[in-house]
């Protein structure tokens, strides 16, 4: 992990403990996700995953689900990217991979990104689209303007159907399947982006892979 990519966790950490000590005022503020700066409401019976969660891995023999609400727009969360790529790659034999949605309202593009990703999910192409808006997030991230236009161009990139894709980006169902997570996020107490679950709890944000790893390996422990 380099250097400017471990500033922007611990940053991403510092932040969060800041957030929680001085209150919930605090966490809803503009750049901080509520019901009704989302316009949407928190799900009663709100659940970690569901049946119809985008998995990155889904072993057969699965010990352990992770998951992560995210914002593809979100520094932070694209700063994790990396960490939770390396994880990935380590217990994808045993772990199930989760990424749900919960685009943050301070950002231009997070929506139209996780309708774009939603939009190549109903193609196959939900991990393809996940990976290449991480990838490119310092391309587009953080842009005042609609980035419509170039997600369009990362689908041509990806092989989808370019018709289709364009469709499904204006489809009120694929808007209303990215609520359906931020529902549950905030049923759950998300209130900034990332925020993991290991084993179906809530964890503090980690400031390293080293420390990311000693919770998956608690979590793992924990279901023997």
């Amino acid at each position: 992990m380099n250097k400017l990519t471990k500033n922007l966790i611990v940053a991403a950490v510092l932040l969060a403990g800041f957030a929680a000590a001085i209150g919930s005022y605090v966490l809803l503020a503009p750049d901080t996700p509520s019901s009704t700066a989302l316009d949407v409401k928190p799900a009663a019976e709100a659940k970690p995953v569901r049946d119809s969660s985008h998995r990155l891995s889904d072993p057969a023999n699965s010990e352990l689900t992770f998951v992560e609400f995210l914002d593809f727009e979100c520094e932070a969360c694209g700063a994790y990217y990396p960490l939770v790529e390396q994880l990935r790659k380590e217990y994808g034999d045993r772990v199930t991979f989760v990424a749900r949605y919960f685009p943050m309202p301070g950002h231009r593009n997070g929506e139209l990104a996780a309708r774009t990703a939603e939009a190549a999910a109903r193609q196959g192409k939900f991990e393809a689209m996940y990976n290449k808006l991480f990838t490119t997030q310092k391309a587009w991230g953080e842009a005042q303007e609609s980035k419509q236009q170039l997600f369009r161009g990362y689908a041509k990139q990806i092989g989808l159907d370019l018709a289709k894709f364009d469709a499904d980006l204006k489809d009120p169902a694929v808007a209303k399947r990215v609520q359906a997570d931020q529902r549950d996020g905030l049923g759950l107490g998300v209130q900034g982006t990332p925020t993991f679950f290991i084993g179906g709890k809530k964890i503090t944000n980690p400031e390293s892979y080293d420390a990311f790893k000693k919770q998956v390996e608690a979590g793992l422990a924990a279901k023997k």
